[in-house]
């Protein structure tokens, strides 16, 4: 009971009157943190740090293309731990973004009757309200989960780190496994708080017969290019640590998810907008009733 209760005088700061306790929470460096801009690495010159990059290649930059494809990384329980946290953290962003767009199946789309055309109707307002969503659900999820696992929570983010030689292999293929099982969780969740499949989100839905598979996959591929460059760039760019640190950037990046889902939402009719991630195409997907 007396170690329980007791905390050392260098915890109590009189000065404030604030209990700090001496164990101080420990951010493992990670070079790929969303919304981190590089803030928490190691340097990759010193040798004191050779030994833990040698077991975490992605905790400093410049990582060589040897180290990235290094297998021992899945002996690391670490990594396995982190990947379980994006699992968990994509199937509840996952549900709770689709569940905030889900509209019952089969509605007509509205007619504009005034003169501001389709920024009157449900078409634009509806995916007007999900952006701002998006927004702010990014947002609270990267702060939570940013320095535990990086907050990815997209495998689009995911494999674009890969490619920038921000992450190492391991770390990748254990980040898409938890994110495609977290979408499948969100998916069957997702359907068993409506009650059925039969409904209709933004980002997993094509009319075919409006909108052809291959302009589909050219709108797609153009919203995921921007997401990332623009998520790189007030995420994890370096360079922009001391323009507005970390306390602004998650809300930089939620600010590309809400805006680039809301600007290719209602131009085209028959397509739903951009989806942008895998994970949250299965999320919809696992939940749909053929």
């Amino acid at each position: 009971m007396a170690g329980l209760l007791f905390r050392p005088q260098n915890d109590i700061d009189p000065s404030v009157n604030v209990q700090q306790l001496s164990c101080k929470p420990h951010v493992p460096p990670f070079v790929g943190r969303i919304g981190g801009n590089q803030g928490i690495v190691l340097d990759r010159a010193d040798p004191d740090n050779a030994e833990f990059l040698r077991k975490v290649p992605d905790a400093a930059p410049l990582m060589s293309a040897r180290d990235a494809f290094n297998v021992r990384g899945f002996t690391d329980l670490n990594l396995w731990r982190f990947a379980v946290v994006e699992c968990v953290g994509t199937m509840m962003l996952a549900f709770i973004t689709a569940w905030s767009a889900a509209t019952p199946a089969n509605v007509a789309p509205p007619t504009p009757t005034t003169p501001a055309g389709i920024f009157a109707t449900t078409a634009f307002l509806g995916p007007l309200v999900g952006a701002f969503t998006n927004w702010a659900l990014l947002t609270l999820f990267i702060f939570s989960f940013s320095a535990v696992s990086g907050s990815h929570l997209n495998p689009t983010i995911t494999l674009a780190t890969f490619f920038a030689r921000l992450i190492s292999l391991p770390r990748m293929i254990l980040y898409l496994a938890g994110q495609i099982l977290g979408g499948a969780l969100a998916g069957w969740i997702l359907q068993s708080a409506f009650g059925s499949g039969q409904y209709s989100v933004g980002g997993c839905v094509v009319d075919t017969a409006l909108v052809p598979v291959r302009e589909a996959f050219v709108l797609e591929f153009i919203c995921c290019l921007i997401l990332i460059f623009l998520s790189f760039g007030v995420g994890l760019d370096p360079r922009q640590v001391r323009v507005y640190g970390a306390a602004l950037s998650p809300w930089l990046v939620g600010m590309v998810l809400g805006v680039v889902s809301l600007g290719s939402s209602y131009t085209r009719e028959g397509y739903g907008g951009a989806c942008m991630g895998f994970s949250y195409w299965l999320c919809r997907a696992a939940s749909f009733e053929v």
